[in-house]
C-alpha cells in the first residue's frame, strides 16, 4: 500500500513538473466549417490552438493531432457526443504546449519555431468519416473527413499555403490520422514543399486478444461501417483490401509515398490494455494490476507480452527497408511519448543508442540521419518512463 500511494504522490508531483516546462495556448473555432457540414458529432464547430512561428521558422508549419480512441456505433458515440471527445463547447479554452510543440529551443530545438498547431479530436474516426444523414433522435454527425478538410483549408489560409516545410505529427488515434492522411496532407501543400509525416502511438496493430478473438479488428469494423469511412482511407490500400483492414497501419503505410516516422512502444500500454487484455478477454481481472503497472506483471504475463512485442515488430518488418521511413521503436509500458517534456526531450528522456526522440525525429526530419532503432526486449532499457496508471482513473481496466 506505501508503495501505491508513493507511486500516486510521485506521478502527480511529476505531473505538476512537466506542466512548468510547457506554455498554454489558446483554443480556436473553425465557425464557417458549420456551414460545410464539418462539424463534431454534435454538431459543433471543429476547434485547434496555434501558435504561430518566428524567425526562420515562419513559413514552417506542425500539425498535431490529438488522439482519443474512437467510437464504434451509436452507443458509444453518443457517449462521447457530450464530451470534449465529440463536443468542442465542452473543450477547454487553453491547452498546454510542450515536447514537439514547445517554443523554446532548450526543449525543441527542431521545430520551436515553426507555426505549430494542436488539432483537437470530435468526431470519433481518426478525421475518416463522412455519412450525410443525421438521425434527428440522436443528433450524431459523422463527419471526421470534412473537419479533417475544414481545419487544413483555415491554416491554409492563415498562412499555410506558403508552407516551405511541414509535418504532420499525432498522438495514438492521432497518431493513426497522421498515417491515414499523410499523402492527403502533402498533395493538399504546394509543389516544393518539404512534407513528412510522424505518427507518434498510433501504430496499431491487428492482434488477437488473450482469447484467441479478433477484438480491435472487430471495434474497427463497426467504425469503418458506423462512420462511413471507406470511401475516405487511401486507395492503395482499399483497393486491395476490405476497408476495416485499411484501419490498420501495418497494411497501409507501406505504401505511403510520404517519409514516415514511426515512434512506438513494442509494449504500448494502450495496445496492452485493449487490444491484447480488453476487459472482455480477461472477466476475472486477472490483468488488472498488471495492466496499471508492468511491474506488477507475472512471469507468465511477461511471456505473453513479449510475445505481443513480437508480433508488433513483425507488423513493421515491411518499414525497415525502406529508405524514407524512421524508426523508434522502445520496449517501454508507455502511449504517447512526443507531447510531454519528460519524454520528447529531457535530461532524463528516453534514449535508443544514447540519441532521444527528439534528436531521432529531428535528424530524420531534416536529412542529418535516418534513424531506424528498435529497442531490445523489456526490462533491459533503464532510460524507459514507464507508465502507472491510476486504478480509479481507468476502472474499466
Amino acid at each position: 500500500m506505501v508503495d501505491t500511494k508513493f507511486k500516486r504522490w510521485l506521478y502527480v508531483l511529476l505531473l505538476i513538473i512537466f506542466r512548468v516546462d510547457g506554455f498554454y495556448v489558446d483554443i480556436t473555432y473553425v465557425e464557417n466549417a458549420v456551414a460545410k457540414g464539418a462539424v463534431c458529432l454534435d454538431g459543433s464547430p471543429p476547434a485547434y490552438h496555434f501558435d504561430k512561428g518566428f524567425g526562420a521558422g515562419i513559413n514552417n508549419w506542425l500539425i498535431h493531432i490529438e488522439g482519443g480512441g474512437w467510437c464504434n456505433n451509436v452507443t458509444t458515440c453518443l457517449a462521447r457526443k457530450d464530451t470534449r471527445l465529440g463536443s468542442s463547447t465542452k473543450m477547454v479554452k487553453q491547452v498546454a504546449f510542450s515536447g514537439i510543440l514547445h517554443n523554446k529551443a532548450t526543449f525543441n530545438p527542431d521545430f520551436y519555431n515553426w507555426n505549430r498547431v494542436k488539432v483537437r479530436y470530435c468526431d470519433g474516426s481518426s478525421f475518416t468519416g463522412d455519412v450525410e444523414a443525421v438521425n434527428p433522435a440522436t443528433n450524431l454527425h459523422f463527419r471526421g473527413a470534412r473537419v479533417w478538410r475544414a481545419v487544413i483549408d483555415d491554416l491554409l489560409e492563415k498562412g499555410m499555403k506558403s508552407a516551405q516545410n511541414a509535418l504532420l505529427s499525432g498522438c495514438s488515434a492521432g497518431g493513426l490520422t497522421s498515417i491515414l492522411h499523410c499523402d492527403d496532407f502533402s498533395a493538399l501543400l504546394p509543389t516544393g514543399t518539404k512534407v513528412k509525416c510522424l505518427s507518434d502511438a498510433g501504430y496499431f496493430v491487428n492482434a488477437k486478444d488473450l482469447t484467441g478473438t479478433e477484438h480491435i479488428q472487430d471495434i474497427y469494423n463497426d467504425v469503418v461501417t458506423t462512420h462511413g469511412s471507406a470511401k475516405n482511407l487511401p486507395v492503395s490500400c482499399t483497393s486491395r483490401l476490405n476497408p476495416s483492414s485499411c484501419f490498420f497501419p501495418q497494411y497501409v503505410a507501406p505504401n505511403i509515398r510520404t517519409p514516415l516516422f514511426i515512434l512506438n512502444a513494442a509494449y504500448d500500454s494502450w495496445q496492452i490494455k485493449n487490444i491484447l487484455a480488453p476487459g472482455v478477454a480477461d472477466p476475472h481481472g486477472v490483468w488488472h494490476n498488471c495492466k496499471l503497472d508492468v511491474t506488477e506483471c507475472s512471469t507468465t504475463q511477461l511471456d505473453t507480452m513479449q510475445g505481443y512485442r513480437l508480433g508488433f515488430l513483425n507488423a513493421i518488418k515491411e518499414l525497415e527497408s525502406s529508405s524514407s521511413v524512421g524508426l523508434f521503436i522502445n520496449s517501454c509500458y508507455a502511449h504517447c511519448q512526443s507531447e510531454t517534456q519528460e519524454t520528447w526531450l529531457r535530461a532524463d528522456s528516453p534514449v535508443l543508442d544514447n540519441i532521444t526522440i527528439a534528436k531521432a525525429v529531428g535528424d530524420w526530419y531534416n536529412d542529418r540521419s535516418l534513424f531506424k532503432k528498435i529497442d531490445c526486449p523489456y526490462p533491459c532499457d533503464k532510460s524507459c518512463h514507464n507508465r502507472v496508471f491510476d486504478p480509479n482513473e481507468h476502472p474499466g481496466v
